[in-house]
């Protein structure tokens, strides 16, 4: 293949142009902020299933502590509906006396004892609910967190998005200018090495394997024309010649 030597430093100009757009890619993919956004959002999914399972705990507590002053509330109902009969005069019986005498006994006995219970209750509550506080000020702290690393990120992201936009544009006036074959070429190696299709050769070495050329390889190199395009005998890569080749 031939192609004037000005259109071969033009393909240096489109690998380098290449070469940034491959830089700027990298930069978008390893800004600090994604690994940063990935550990915030794990530690949200676990703060968060933490406090569901508060809220859940919290809940079924308000239930549990309603269902005990339910209790409390029907034997303190039934304690006072007998010493209502007790008081009345109604009940002459010594037998029934003394038998609602000892209901009375126990009834309060366990309206104390569910008495306890509420208590209990509201002391297990009482601790879930700031358990609940805590974990809904951490959600909100770490939510705070990954929002302002979302937009860092986002921001990074557009500002690298805008400058790949204009080495895109300037890549494409470039290679306009590149006859089709050499840059068919030139995208075919590029695809199989790495990203980079053409390299400059400089100070006898190739700029793409950085292996210098042999001396039968620069013999070869000199005896060629200028319009020839030439590979390296090491990487295949396309050769370019300029000024500082060391030939």
């Amino acid at each position: 293949m031939n192609a004037a030597p000005a259109d071969q430093i033009r393909l240096l100009d489109v690998q380098s142009l290449d070469r940034r757009l491959s830089q700027l890619e990298h930069k978008r993919l390893s800004l600090p902020e994604h690994a940063e956004i990935e550990s915030l959002t794990k530690d949200l999914t676990q703060l968060r299933d933490l406090l569901v399972a508060a809220q859940t705990e919290e809940s079924d507590t308000a239930r549990e502590q309603i269902k005990a002053e339910q209790d409390v509330d029907q034997v303190r109902q039934r304690a006072t509906r007998d010493q209502q009969r007790l008081d009345s005069g109604a009940i002459t019986s010594p037998k029934d006396l003394e038998n609602l005498q000892r209901e009375i006994v126990s009834l309060a006995k366990r309206q104390g004892d569910l008495e306890d219970i509420v208590l209990e209750v509201m002391e297990r509550r009482e601790s879930v609910q700031e358990r609940v506080a805590e974990l809904t000020e951490r959600v909100s702290s770490v939510q705070a967190k990954a929002d302002a690393a979302i937009a860092r990120r986002d921001a990074a992201e557009q500002e690298l998005d805008s400058e790949a936009a204009s080495v895109t544009k300037e890549r494409e006036l470039v290679a306009g200018s590149v006859p089709a074959d050499l840059l068919k070429l030139y995208e075919k190696l590029r695809a199989q090495q790495g990203g980079v299709g053409a390299a400059r050769l400089f100070q006898r070495r190739c700029e793409g394997c950085q292996l210098e050329l042999n001396i039968t390889e620069l013999n070869e190199v000199r005896a060629a024309a200028p319009d020839t395009v030439l590979r390296c005998e090491n990487c295949r890569r396309i050769l370019v010649r300029t000024s500082e080749s060391g030939l």
